[in-house]
């Protein structure tokens, strides 16, 4: 069966950088979307951005673009999410998701964004806290 598996949350002082990986095992497709979600107490579950592995398109949603950067690590068949210039906003429990029914079209924001329920596949969540 598929797992998901999230690591590298913590605390950080704003400006800073913390980078969060995302490891999926016991698929036998090689390839497929997988994508990072944030979720703050009392609010819906958003989708940060998103990767089709295999592919170099890239999905963000508008809050992050210029500041985060996800990427597939081949060598540790990870999915990282790379956060730079941290903002209090950021803090956010993070859940990272992967489908293999989305196309690489649909995963990149095509012809809409990548949404929570498009995704079946999900991790425990790991917590970034960004301090003023």
């Amino acid at each position: 069966r598929v797992q998901v598996v999230e690591s590298g949350g913590g605390s950080v002082e704003a400006g800073g950088s913390r980078r969060l990986s995302c490891v999926v095992s016991g698929s036998t497709d090689t390839s497929y979307c997988v994508g990072w979600f944030r979720q703050v107490v009392g609010k819906e579950r958003e989708t940060v951005a998103a990767v089709y592995i295999g592919q170099r398109d890239t999905y963000y949603t508008d809050s992050v673009k210029g500041r985060f950067t996800i990427s597939h690590d081949k060598a540790k068949n990870s999915v990282d999410l790379q956060m730079s210039s941290l903002k209090p906003d950021d803090t956010a429990m993070y859940y990272c998701a992967a489908d293999m029914r989305l196309s690489f079209f649909d995963c990149s924001g095509g012809y809409s964004d990548p949404e929570p329920p498009d995704f079946v596949y999900w991790g425990q969540g790991t917590q970034v806290t960004v301090s003023s």
